[in-house]
């Protein structure tokens, strides 16, 4: 999986100034369904619609130690073949103005054309040559929550943002709502992961408590954890471009010239952005990747190429129609505005 000269010093340029060096891969789709083993364990038809990523061993109950994911997975959508771990969103939607749903394809980023959807991934070890604990078995953690519907709620999370595209290789103009106007090439949802961890738990019941933000300052800027939170790890962070050209006509946008698109958990504002996470890399490759600071491609690590990776698929355990115009979201979600009420 050797990327370009030119995409690797673009997507260095674009994302991390500053940065030492990271890990950007490609993962193309898994499946998108109604599953969700975190907040949902169990249950197969969950509330909302999420597309997921990464390893084919997914499914509604991934409780550790119970499952191993690095072996029973037997495939990944990712270009690095040891990461096997999941990753999953929200779906997005666009609401016409007869009140009829069509899901918005996502479409691959710059470098990675050849890939099936899916998602960018990136670890950044840090920016000033700190070293970072990898993510450890049984690891897995939540950021933003789907429930909010205001700038206010949206202010708990950082780094929560979309990019309105002018072409593929936009990276400013980051908003925290919804981006209100036609975007040329795209939207891409950014969601970046907290990067601090209190070293003990895999996992909360909320599943983010065991993470949090630098005290002071910035991941960016070197920011010391808080003492609650004192091991530094990497930091997540995912690109999902939607590909939202098929629906730029403001002539079928609502007549109020309020943008129109809608997350598959009732969500017109933005404000409830989140990403989903558990952890599955094989052995100490994430940490190996980590301590070598590896920069975009990464000798140490086993890849294999994008075309391997839209081979990895997994069966739908939900069946229902997801695409299509559809008369309300798949699961019945419907919109909702701040305070729980359905809108039109």
């Amino acid at each position: 999986m050797q990327l370009t000269l030119h995409s690797a010093v673009a997507g260095l340029a674009l994302l991390a100034p500053g940065a030492q060096a990271l890990l950007r891969f490609s993962c193309s789709q898994l499946v998108v369904e109604r599953l969700d083993p975190l907040v949902n364990p169990g249950v197969t038809g969950t509330p909302h619609l999420h597309q997921i990523i990464g390893g084919n061993a997914f499914n509604a109950s991934m409780k550790y130690p119970n499952m191993d994911i690095p072996s029973e997975a037997t495939c990944t959508t990712c270009t690095f073949a040891e990461d096997l771990s999941n990753y999953w969103t929200a779906v997005l939607y666009f609401r016409a103005r007869n009140g009829t749903f069509k899901r918005v394809p996502q479409m691959p980023n710059s470098g990675f054309e050849a890939a099936k959807g899916g998602m960018t991934v990136y670890y950044t070890p840090s920016y000033n040559n700190a070293k970072v604990t990898a993510f450890q078995p049984g690891f897995r953690m939540i950021v933003g929550n789907p429930t909010y519907r205001t700038a206010q709620q949206a202010s708990k999370y950082r780094q929560l943002t979309y990019t309105c595209l002018e072409n593929i290789l936009t990276r400013s103009g980051e908003t925290v709502d919804m981006p209100k106007k036609v975007c040329k090439a795209g939207i891409m949802a950014n969601i970046r992961f907290p990067t601090c961890w209190d070293g003990k738990n895999l996992d909360t019941a909320d599943h983010s408590s065991h993470v949090a933000y630098p005290a002071s300052g910035t991941f960016e800027s070197g920011g010391a954890c808080p003492s609650t939170h004192p091991v530094k790890i990497p930091q997540l962070f995912y690109e999902v471009i939607w590909d939202t050209r098929a629906f730029n006509n403001p002539n079928d946008w609502p007549t109020d010239g309020s943008q129109p698109f809608v997350w598959s958990y009732g969500d017109k504002t933005g404000y409830g952005n989140h990403g989903d996470y558990v952890f599955g890399w094989k052995g100490n490759a994430l940490q190996t990747a980590m301590d070598t600071n590896c920069n975009i491609n990464c000798p140490q690590l086993k890849t294999q190429s994008i075309s391997q990776a839209n081979q990895c698929t997994k069966k739908v355990s939900v069946n229902e129609n997801i695409d299509g115009w559809l008369t309300e979201l798949p699961g019945g979600m419907p919109v909702t505005d701040a305070t729980g009420k359905v809108i039109g």
